[in-house]
């Protein structure tokens, strides 16, 4: 097959959909031998691809195509011609906002959330009028979707009506090479070097993002728990600022234990299974998700974590995790309590973490997301 794959929804490779497309590609990259793999990247982003490619076909975007409103009528009008023109089999679009409605061969569309359904205030107007209502009709349009988690196919189908003969759930993996166990000696004393984290600590990775990631409840829960405890546990907020990030900025700097509050920025894929085997407790109190990496991530890394039940949370953490009422401040800081006040707390957490991580493998993600592509030609061949 000639496979297409458009990555220019990856934000420079700083959102959860860019770690989607890049350990996706990754697994697909043994069966690019059979297949023909074409990526569409944009311009800047092409050192990003440097690990496929030897193996699949880079095609440049230009850069000019990067801002959103350009980016999305390149995908509705570009990409359709660069499809017949390449004599693709199928393509495949992993974010609902680029979803195509022209079809020059079989279409594949990865819905990873449907966030403005639930989360008033994730986006500006324009861009939860165009979740609501233009991506409703594209997602009809796709010879196939895929889910990345059955919270996500139940979104899909009650908010979209999109029926399940063209669903598929697929989880997404964790890359067990990458994150596993490690030595939280030399972790914590390279956490202490580079982020003044030098006692224990919570950690929070999540792009600043106000008020869907939950971090202004999650810093006063914090100021509770330093308020009632004395204890010297510090807070780590781990990620790049989004819409919003200036409220929860600002709430850091108004606690009372704001010098015990680390903004870490962007930690890059190579510095961050170090951060997790660093980290004394992981927390993952985020409003709504659709599937959730970090609180998987933590757990593959042996690290005890609390998590909200929201979104997919609930298939994706189980009964591996400590679960918090996200909306309650006093829920989050009770949990961050036990989890600091008891090393065999810890212990238990840690243990039942770790075996759920197991349950997440990109080579199964791979294979499943390769038999959608044959099916979805298959049946393009037999109409």
């Amino acid at each position: 097959m000639k496979i297409g794959f458009s990555t220019s929804v990856i934000q420079r490779g700083k959102t959860g959909v860019a770690q989607y497309v890049f350990a996706l590609l990754r697994a697909l990259l043994p069966h690019a031998g059979k297949h023909e793999f074409n990526l569409f990247v944009l311009e800047e982003d092409l050192p990003l691809f440097d690990f496929a490619k030897d193996k699949m076909r880079l095609v440049v975007v230009a850069e000019k195509f990067r801002p959103a409103v350009k980016n999305v009528l390149w995908h509705q009008t570009k990409l359709p011609r660069l499809a017949q023109k390449l004599g693709l089999d199928v393509l495949h679009v992993p974010s609902y906002r680029r979803m195509l409605w022209r079809k020059p061969c079989p279409i594949v569309g990865t819905i990873h959330d449907l966030a403005p359904f639930h989360v008033s205030g994730k986006y500006d107007w324009k861009r939860m009028l165009y979740g609501r209502i233009i991506v409703k009709r594209l997602a009809r349009r796709q010879d196939a979707v895929i889910a990345v988690s059955d919270n996500t196919a139940r979104d899909i189908e009650c908010f979209f009506g999109v029926g399940r003969d063209r669903m598929n759930v697929i989880w997404n993996g964790i890359d067990h090479q990458r994150f596993q166990p490690g030595d939280p000696a030399v972790a914590k004393a390279s956490a202490k070097h580079r982020w003044q984290l030098g006692h224990p600590f919570f950690l929070y990775v999540s792009r600043l993002e106000h008020p869907a990631k939950n971090h202004v409840r999650l810093i006063e829960a914090f100021s509770q728990l330093k308020a009632r405890t004395k204890s010297n546990w510090l807070l780590a907020l781990a990620g790049s600022d989004w819409h919003g990030a200036e409220a929860i900025r600002a709430a850091a700097k108004a606690s009372p234990f704001a010098g015990d509050i680390r903004f870490l920025g962007f930690v890059d894929d190579a510095s961050l299974p170090g951060l997790y085997h660093a980290t004394d407790v992981f927390i993952y109190p985020s409003l709504f998700e659709g599937f959730g990496f970090p609180p998987i991530e933590a757990m593959a890394c042996g690290v005890p974590v609390i998590s909200s039940m929201c979104g997919s949370l609930r298939e994706v953490v189980a009964d591996a995790a400590l679960i918090v009422e996200p909306e309650n401040v006093g829920s989050i800081a009770g949990a961050m309590e036990k989890m600091a006040s008891a090393a065999d707390e810890r212990a238990r957490w840690r243990a039942k973490g770790f075996v759920n991580a197991m349950r997440f493998d990109w080579n199964v993600n791979a294979t499943e997301t390769l038999a959608i592509y044959e099916r979805v030609v298959r049946n393009r061949s037999d109409r």
